[in-house]
Parts: structure tokens; C-alpha cells; sequence
């Protein structure tokens, strides 16, 4: 819901802009996590060949327990730098920590797809996989908090847009493994395909971000003059209201007490007030006000992460070997997961196979997609206007605990199989 004298948002530029940037977010991580076999088959001594791309290498080829460390190396740097961002988010411009983070973030991946042509011994190549692992997710979670500060200053549609890129991004990288698979090239082409693909989304989502300050409706939200805090204070005011009345919920005395400083306010607002510089936000105020989803999206990623994609992986078709043994795993694992978590993700803003598997992937995926999606544009909410930049930030903070939670239970769920 945009305030009365807001500029539209022509041709849904920005909403086109942050579902690219959620995209670009969640690119890198899960073009590794589904290249899971390539890794596999190159640490157990294999070239990238076509059989690396499609064969599950799990157990007893993974001696290096690449799907766990991929996890946690992935989830320890973004919790840090996620809580480090937390408190110094004022100290670096957002414009640096965006734009230095996608450029830092291309290199490091184009550096990962020059890796498929050249050859070196599992431990090396092992080492500097999981150097730009931790550097890609470092300086990911860096700008997933400054983007997160920005949509908490606009309207809650554009965090259920960015959110969904973030879903689109699984199955982006699930099909791009599919075609390099069936492509028929050289296996090095079509790994080398494959890692290119996520350097292109990286150069959109910096096209994009560089668009922003160019569209007015961009600008009217993300300059957070003082003088609108009042206005998107009785905006998030409305949001709730017409949130109750949409899902049927009835009156209550705390409804009712809304409603009607709601209307104070809109008749207090004639008189003009000489706008006063609203205090600096306060981390610990905003996490006495927002602990309880915080901790709902600790808890989702922590059950999430525990087991996928660690132990997912590792289930092989029954069918025995055949083309749909090597096309199980990126479908039933990553392509049917991504879809629904992207689906999830979907619902805040608006059946099924015999097979178990892929049935519990399905109400896995869906679940933690809706619940990520809920926590995350809930959060905003809870708060001040002024305070929506730190909320958006704690929250991310939040998301990678529970990642991080969830990335260290894989190694005790994979002992106990």
C-alpha cells in the first residue's frame, strides 16, 4: 500500500528491479549447492565430464563430506557479517556495501567457472572451493542486510517480491544443471555454461541496483526523510487493518484501539508540525520487539538446513541405473524443492505424487518457503518507520543463524545414517 501523494511505481520497474536483486542474492549459493556432483566427481579424482554433472557422488566417493562443509562455510560467514552489518551498517555507505559486494561476488564466481578448464589435485581444488565459498557468502550476507535495511523502509509488497527472486533463484540454477546435462557439448563446455550463468544474473542484479536512484518512486522511499515518518507510521497502521479485514478477523478491543488512533492521527495530521529528526534506532529496542519472529526464522532454517541439501543429496533413485537415475537427484531434490520453496515464498502475497520422497520435498520446501516469506515481511511491521532499516538487518542476522544452526546439525543427521 503506497501513501496518497507517493509516485506510482511506472511499469513496475522498481518490483521488476528488487525481484532481480533477490535473484542475484541467492545466485551463487545455490548454483554450488547444485553443482554438488561436479564438486564430488572433481575431488574424487574425476575431470568435469558429463557423468560429473549427473552422478551422485555421495558416500563412499565423498571423503571430503563436501555437502556438509559447502553448508556451514556457506551459513558461518553469513551469520558473522550479517551481525557485524548489524552494528556498523551506519558506518560504510549502503551504496559501497551493495555495489562493492555484487562486484566482489562476480569475481569470485568467474573464478569458479575459469576452475572447470583448469586441472589440479582434489586437496587444492577442494581448499580454494571452499576459500570462495566462505568469501562469496561473506560478502553476500553484507548485501542480502543492506538490501533487506532498504525494502524495510517501502512498502511490504517489494520484500515479498524480492523474496520470491530469492525462491526463483533454486530453480534457476536446477534447470541450468538440467540443461547443461542434457545439452550433449563437451563436459567442460557445459560445466563452463553452467557457472557463467550466475556471472550474468550477478551483472543484471548490478544493472538494477544502478537503475534505482534513476526511478522516482525508488527514490521517494529510499531517501527516509524525517518528514515521512509519520505518514509511513500510519501506512503500516492501515497495512495491519486491511490485513485483519482481508483474512476475516474480527473486532478486538486491541483492533479497535488501532482503528481508532488511526483516526486521531489522520485529524491530527491538518495541523502541520515543524518534523523533528527522529532518534537513532536502537538494536537491542528493536530485538525486544521483534524476538518472537526472529526466533520463528531461526527455527525454520534450522530444521531446513539440517537436512537439506547435506542429506537430501544422498537419496538415489530405486529405478536402479538409467537416464532417470542420473536426472533424479537435480529433480526431486533441488528442481521440486526450489519450485515450492519459490512457491512458499509466493503465498504471503495473495495434488501430488505416490512417490514419499518427493511428497515430503514438496511439503518441506512449501512449508519453509511460506514461513521465511511470513517472518520476513511480518517483522517490518512490528516496529517504527525509523526503525524498519534495523529491523531489516537484525532479520537477516536472524535468517543466517538459523542457516548456520541448521548447516552445523547436518554433520551430527549424516553420522547417524
Amino acid at each position: 500500500m503506497a501513501r496518497g501523494d507517493a509516485p506510482r511505481d511506472s511499469y513496475h520497474l522498481v518490483g521488476i528491479s528488487f525481484f532481480i536483486l533477490g535473484l542475484g542474492t541467492l545466485l551463487p549459493w545455490n548454483f554450488f549447492i547444485t553443482a554438488i556432483p561436479y564438486f564430488q566427481g572433481r575431488l574424487a579424482g574425476a575431470n568435469s565430464t558429463a557423468e560429473t554433472l549427473g552422478t551422485n557422488h555421495t558416500s563412499p566417493a565423498d571423503t571430503f563430506n563436501f555437502n556438509n562443509w559447502v553448508t556451514l562455510l556457506s551459513q558461518l560467514p553469513l551469520l558473522l557479517f550479517t551481525l557485524l552489518n548489524s552494528f556498523l551498517y551506519q558506518c560504510i555507505p549502503e551504496t559501497v556495501r551493495i555495489l562493492g559486494s555484487l562486484l566482489i561476488i562476480l569475481f569470485l564466481f568467474t573464478l569458479t567457472a575459469v576452475l572447470v578448464k583448469v586441472d589440479m589435485s582434489p586437496g587444492l581444488f577442494f581448499s580454494i572451493t571452499m576459500a570462495s565459498v566462505w568469501f562469496i557468502n561473506s560478502f553476500g550476507a553484507v548485501l542480502q542486510g543492506s538490501l533487506f535495511g532498504q525494502l524495510g523502509t517501502m512498502p511490504s509488497k517489494y520484500s515479498t517480491l524480492f523474496l520470491s527472486g530469492q525462491g526463483l533463484a533454486g530453480i534457476f540454477a536446477a534447470l541450468a544443471m538440467l540443461i547443461s546435462m542434457a545439452s550433449g557439448v563437451d563436459a567442460q563446455t557445459s560445466a563452463l555454461g553452467y557457472f557463467v550463468t550466475p556471472c550474468v544474473g550477478t551483472v543484471m542484479s548490478i544493472v538494477c541496483y544502478l537503475s534505482l536512484p534513476h526511478l522516482k518512486f525508488a527514490r521517494y522511499y529510499l531517501a527516509k526523510k524525517p518528514s515521512k515518518a509519520h505518514g509511513q507510521e500510519l501506512e503500516t497502521k492501515a497495512e495491519l487493518l486491511q490485513s485483519d479485514e482481508k483474512n476475516g478477523i474480527p473486532n478486538s478491543p486491541q483492533r479497535a484501539a488501532l482503528t481508532l488512533d488511526l483516526d486521531l492521527e489522520k485529524e491530527t495530521e491538518v495541523e502541520p508540525e515543524e518534523p523533528q529528526k527522529p532518534e537513532k534506532p536502537s538494536v537491542f529496542i528493536v530485538l525486544r520487539k521483534i524476538w518472537l519472529t526472529a526466533l520463528c526464522l531461526v527455527l525454520v532454517f534450522t530444521v531446513t538446513l539440517s537436512v537439506f541439501p547435506a542429506i537430501t543429496a544422498m537419496v538415489t533413485s530405486s529405478t536402479g541405473p538409467g537416464k532417470w537415475s542420473q536426472f533424479f537427484n537435480p529433480i526431486c531434490c533441488f528442481l521440486l524443492f526450489n519450485v515450492m520453496d519459490c512457491l512458499g515464498r509466493s503465498l504471503t502475497s495473495y495434488f501430488l505424487w505416490d512417490a514419499y520422497f518427493i511428497t515430503f520435498m514438496l511439503l518441506f520446501a512449501v512449508s519453509n518457503g511460506y514461513l521465511v516469506s511470513l517472518t520476513m515481511c511480518l517483522a517490518p511491521r512490528q516496529v517504527l518507520p525509523q526503525e524498519r532499516e534495523v529491523t531489516g538487518t537484525l532479520m537477516t542476522f536472524f535468517l543466517a543463524l538459523g542457516l548456520s544452526c541448521g548447516a552445523s546439525l547436518s554433520f551430527l543427521f549424516k553420522a547417524l545414517l
